[in-house]
């Protein structure tokens, strides 16, 4: 089979469930493509990729995910190949879609072996710990909220989301005002989207906000960058709400 992914997590995952040698083309924030990865063609961005090159690559799988790839250039491969669209907004939903992965690849045997890892490692739902808000965008000031598999993730690992009550349920956009005003407990700055960095700490110091950066891998990766990033979930909320 000849696989397309326009996810960065899945294309870790079907790395990790042996399809390496089926992977005909991924994007180019696919970084964990595997051994081979310089030799697998990059067809452009998760929101830029060009269909015409993916076309031309003949594949008979496409994967792809509803928030992170453009609507309009995902339904454009159709015309020339089936297409998975994933949509994860929680943890149960994340294992689902590995599934749904696994049958339209015919690798259900491994990808059963791997969730299960998965499942193990993060075990049952977490009671609050702390509270954190999680910031996803710098200018404008936009943080993660309720509808989002990064919210899902907190809340399991036992950090309560601050951004929870907010009108906008997916990435609430803080005006100054408000971020002075919100009670936000600890800050949490990830690697990517945004690729925040320790000189952006005093910025939010200066605003009486104690902020400290994260893996944003750990907290927006689903597949079995869950399982490796399980480890780094666990000690980080326990130092969290220590």
């Amino acid at each position: 089979m000849r696989i397309i992914s326009l996810v960065p997590s899945w294309t870790e995952y079907l790395v990790d469930i042996g399809l390496s040698d089926q992977i005909q083309g991924r994007t180019k924030f696919c970084v964990r493509a595997g051994k081979n990865k310089e030799f697998i063609p990059i067809i452009g961005g998760t929101k830029t990729f060009h269909v015409d090159r993916i076309e031309s690559l003949k594949p008979d799988l496409i994967i792809a995910s509803k928030e992170e790839n453009d609507k309009t250039l995902v339904e454009a491969c159709r015309r020339f190949a089936d297409v998975l669209v994933t949509d994860v907004k929680t943890v149960i939903g994340a294992i689902e879609a590995c599934h749904d992965i696994a049958a339209a690849t015919r690798q259900k045997s491994a990808a059963r072996r791997l969730t299960d890892k998965i499942q193990y490692a993060w075990g049952e739902p977490r009671k609050p710990k702390c509270t954190g808000s999680y910031v996803v965008w710098k200018d404008p000031m936009m943080l993660a909220g309720t509808d989002t598999f990064i919210h899902a993730v907190m809340q399991w690992w036992g950090i309560d989301n601050a951004a929870k009550n907010l009108k906008d349920s997916r990435y609430p956009e803080i005006s100054a005002q408000a971020w002075s005003n919100m009670e936000c407990g600890h800050v949490l700055l990830p690697s990517e989207p945004f690729p925040f960095q320790a000189k952006h700490i005093p910025e939010f110091a200066a605003r009486g906000k104690e902020a400290q950066l994260v893996d944003g891998e750990a907290f927006s990766w689903y597949g079995s960058r869950m399982l490796h990033a399980a480890p780094y979930l666990n000690e980080f909320t326990k130092a969290l709400s220590a």
